[in-house]
């Protein structure tokens, strides 16, 4: 059985640990807060003190943090892992984050002979949980199948985009549509609650209708209920959606719609919902109209 290294243990990367264990991989877990390591250590798992630690004589390292800083930490700080990849190991990034840092990280990983995937998810909290995420990956077809137990453990299917790179831009353009999508089900609720459209009349016809969608399908009882514990933070949604905004820039395209989600998002994460559901910038358009979209009055 492979022995991996795992690194980063919030919302999504605690649960995907926690599969791995459940199929009886020997896993090496760290956290930079170490309290979250506790409980994957009562399931077997042993605890690293720092990224080089928890990479030191693996066969796999994944890792699975909030941001470019973080990852650079995990990488290139004072006890990076890199100070422990030897030939024939493999990393798997599954963080969102800037395609030039991947593109920077893989080049430094192969150098020391080593296999780098990027391999960022969709699927919140629940996917991460059930192990039904969604990988789309980028990197060699042949590291990927080589990697296919562990891919099975944590997911549902793995997507292959293209060379390393691939896969974080893949992430970005897929979050700039569910950022969106967030946004359109949201003011369509504000407009039907402001105009006295019961919202779960209003969200029937929408999932049987043209506008149905994922978000509808994941957000809307949440946004009815005001329910929203976090699943996939809206503070992550605008650092994605910033990124986004950085790549469009980059390749010189006009990004419309793209940086008014990012200013909405950004609106919500000033009123103080940064650690709540993406979904809470709902809360936004409830100020706007004078009126929860579940009924009462905000």
């Amino acid at each position: 059985m492979k022995k991996i290294g795992f690194i980063g243990l919030g919302t999504m990367g605690a649960p995907m640990a926690s599969n791995l264990l459940k199929q009886d991989y020997d896993v090496t877990v760290y956290n930079r807060s170490h309290e979250k390591c506790r409980p994957l250590a009562e399931q077997g798992a042993s605890i690293a003190e720092t990224p080089r630690e928890a990479a030191e004589g693996q066969d796999l390292v994944i890792t699975m943090v909030s941001n470019d800083q973080s990852i650079r930490d995990v990488f290139y700080g004072e006890n990076g892992l890199l100070g422990s990849l030897t030939s024939g190991m493999t990393v798997i990034d599954c963080s969102t984050i800037s395609e030039s840092l991947v593109k920077e990280i893989a080049s430094a990983v192969s150098g020391l002979g080593a296999s780098f995937l990027d391999a960022p998810v969709t699927g919140s909290k629940p996917a991460a949980i059930d192990g039904t995420l969604v990988f789309m990956v980028g990197g060699d077809a042949a590291v990927i199948e080589a990697q296919a137990d562990v891919f099975d453990t944590l997911g549902k299917k793995v997507i292959h985009m293209g060379p390393n790179g691939s896969g974080a831009v893949a992430k970005l353009a897929h979050n700039t549509i569910v950022g969106i999508n967030n946004l359109a089900l949201a003011e369509g609720f504000a407009i039907a609650a402001k105009s006295g459209i019961p919202a779960d009349n209003f969200l029937e016809l929408v999932q049987l209708g043209s506008a149905g969608s994922k978000a509808a399908e994941l957000k809307g009882r949440k946004i009815i209920e005001g329910d929203f514990s976090n699943q996939f933070s809206l503070a992550l949604m605008l650092k994605d959606l910033k990124l986004a905004s950085s790549l469009t820039d980059g390749i010189g395209m006009p990004s419309p719609m793209l940086n008014l989600a990012k200013s909405l998002f950004q609106a919500g994460a000033s009123e103080g919902y940064g650690d709540e559901d993406l979904s809470a910038v709902a809360k936004c358009y409830e100020a706007w109209i004078g009126q929860k979209i579940g009924g009462q009055q905000p």
